[in-house]
């Protein structure tokens, strides 16, 4: 997610940084190179500009603290103007008290709006304990409402699919269905097309009248960069969008969608999704997203993700090995797990990019496995005291696991850094590690 202008800004900070001062020259050669490296992400030209222009009149204009480096101060300028960027100020669902609330799902087909109507289901009844029917209105695409089955079965929610060959009549009946069935959130997939027309148009404002919809959500693909920022516009001209939602985050584009739609249409960005787990979406947090995208630590992202997967008495202990200094394998393997419940160990990376530069991190299913393998043909006190492990013991090791000694050498180089990586992010700060849970 936003690897390729993670990358590029890193790179256009670390030159502001090498500054002693910054002088009027520095501010437009790094204004110049953020101008391209959103031009080249796909951001639209015109959001660039405007983004540039308010940058460049923020850092000219702006008065050098005596507690921070110029370059520091430039950096912070472009984050807070990013964040005020991507920032709305209702960001967050509607939900109706009492009664039913209604979602209409609207976009172009291949945009993710059926993987994306069935992961704000799962959604709002893990995190709002809320009872959510999905309804299948996209009667056009062939197995659209097979696949809505499917996913509602995945994630244990009710479906209503209907009998009517008019999706209007269908979305209307739905609302009574779950009246009866005490549904408290109707999500309505609507069909989509391969180009904006007016079949779809009128078809979809019929079904937002007809259900009195609470929140018109428009669902566009990440990867489609200035394609589905330009269909959004036409859509948020013709109806009252409540809110975007941006899928496939998890894939190679530039992040260009992500920049682009807010300014573009003036409607809000509420969810952003990555990967095909039903769990694989979150609200988006402007915040959260412009340091992801500047290459800065997020950490309050990552505990916001941790908190639903770390013990809390586990934690604590941890934090006073490591207050202690007495972080040992046994410790590594526990903390390989948790956050194998995150997703994998590279998740992190997402959040706190500084750890990129562990050599040959992976987080693969298979390597934890292998890693487990290692750990596991260690005696107990070669866990609890790795410097004992000489060349003998780890030739015994690789044997166990069926690994070689390489490997072996590998897992204790990567075991150092990430305990030399975790001292450094406590004395910075950053939060206790792994996570302070609520």
């Amino acid at each position: 997610m936003f690897d390729r202008l993670q990358n590029k800004f890193s790179k256009i900070f670390s030159a502001v940084k090498g500054h002693g001062k910054i002088s009027d020259k520095n501010i437009s050669d790094a204004i110049r190179e953020i101008r391209i490296a959103l031009l080249e992400s796909d951001v639209n030209f015109k959001v660039v500009s405007v983004f540039i222009n308010r940058v460049k009149e923020k850092a000219l204009g702006a008065k050098v603290f005596d507690s921070v480096t110029p370059g520091q101060q430039f950096i912070k300028i472009v984050k807070d103007e990013l964040v005020d960027f991507l920032s709305s100020d209702d960001v967050k669902i509607k939900i109706n008290k009492s009664g039913i609330t209604t979602i209409v799902m609207a976009g172009l087909q291949g945009s993710g709006k059926t993987t994306t109507s069935a992961k704000i289901a799962s959604f709002l009844k893990r995190e709002y304990g809320k009872n959510p029917l999905l309804v299948g209105a996209d009667l056009q695409r062939l197995a659209a409402q097979e696949q809505l089955k499917i996913l509602a079965k995945k994630v244990d929610v009710d479906i209503y699919l209907g009998k009517d060959k008019n999706p209007v009549d269908l979305a209307k009946k739905s609302l009574l269905h779950a009246k009866n069935n005490k549904n408290d959130i109707v999500i309505i997939d609507t069909a989509g097309r391969l180009h904006i027309d007016d079949l779809l148009m009128d078809e979809l404002d019929l079904i937002i009248n007809e259900v009195n919809a609470d929140e018109i959500l428009y669902v566009i693909d990440g990867m489609t960069g200035q394609d589905a920022v330009n269909s959004s516009k036409i859509f948020s001209e013709k109806f009252s969008l409540t809110g975007v939602i941006i899928t496939k985050m998890d894939g190679s584009s530039g992040g260009g969608a992500a920049l682009s739609v807010k300014e573009v249409t003036g409607c809000p960005i509420k969810f952003m999704t990555s990967g095909e787990s039903t769990n694989d979406i979150e609200f988006f947090d402007a915040n959260s997203v412009a340091k992801r995208i500047l290459g800065l630590s997020d950490i309050v992202g990552l505990v916001e993700k941790a908190q639903k997967a770390f013990d809390e008495k586990s934690a604590k202990e941890l934090q006073d090995r490591l207050i202690n200094d007495e972080f040992n394998f046994n410790d590594f393997s526990n903390q390989i797990k948790q956050f194998n419940k995150i997703g994998s160990i590279s998740e992190m990376a997402k959040f706190i990019p500084g750890i990129k530069k562990i050599k040959n991190l992976d987080g693969s299913k298979a390597q934890l496995v292998w890693t487990e393998a290692i750990i596991n043909s260690m005696t107990n006190q070669e866990r609890i005291n790795p410097s004992i492990i000489n060349g003998s013991r780890k030739a015994r090791i690789a044997k166990g696991s069926g690994r070689t000694v390489y490997e072996v050498n590998r897992l204790m180089k990567q075991f150092n850094q990430i305990k030399l990586f975790m001292k450094k992010t406590k004395k910075m700060n950053l939060g206790r590690f792994p996570f302070k849970l609520k």
